[in-house]
């Protein structure tokens, strides 16, 4: 079997130690690369080394920014008075794809003993302090981490931590996916919607 040239071989190793990316993905990413002119792949591989250079850490809600405090923390025109709890940066991303216009906090991942990783590994004392720092502005905390144990543990930790600063703690609505079947849903995802469910 006729192996790859060594350049195109390491161009695919590097591209299958990204998430979500096997090794015939990213055989395809780099034949794709190179059908592509060589002022285009110039410019991606420059914009993938500078990716750091221009970005902070938010000293506020620990999300990237081009600034410090980031550009969302900064907005006179979005709801300072409710800040949504997440585990990364990326879940910045799709609640601000979904609308929301609060203020946020990224925790930095989840409880989980398995893992090692314990409260004091997360930025939950940064929150807790934010809010109380922030207590005649911020009215409700949204906790938005994920629908996992580790989530789960995570959120009602928080709150338990919240709960003596007379502020509303709110945790997203889980339920059935629009286009979902009943006879499909595990009993957890069907408990939450009978939980969840509104007045019609």
């Amino acid at each position: 079997m006729a192996r790859l040239p060594k350049s195109i071989q390491k161009v695919i190793d590097e591209f299958s130690r990204l998430p979500g990316i096997g090794p015939k993905s990213a055989s395809r990413i780099a034949f794709y690369l190179l059908s592509k002119p060589t002022d285009d792949i110039r410019q991606l591989s420059e914009s993938v080394a500078k990716l750091k250079e221009n970005l902070h850490t938010c000293t506020k809600c620990y999300n990237y920014g081009e600034s410090d405090p980031c550009e969302i923390c900064q907005a006179n025109d979005r709801d300072h008075s409710s800040i949504c709890v997440v585990e990364e940066p990326l879940d910045v991303m799709a609640l601000e794809r979904a609308g929301f216009k609060g203020m946020y906090h990224v925790i930095g991942g989840v409880i989980s003993p398995i893992a090692g990783v314990s409260a004091d590994d997360l930025r939950i004392r940064e929150l807790i302090d934010r809010v109380r720092a922030e207590s005649d502005t911020i009215e409700e905390v949204i906790m938005a981490t994920n629908p996992t144990l580790e989530g789960e543990a995570t959120a009602v930790f928080i709150g338990e931590q919240l709960q003596n600063l007379k502020i509303k703690i709110t945790r997203l609505a889980r339920g059935l996916p629009i286009g979902g079947d009943l006879e499909y849903a595990d009993e957890l995802t069907l408990s939450r919607s009978l939980e969840g469910r509104k007045e019609v």
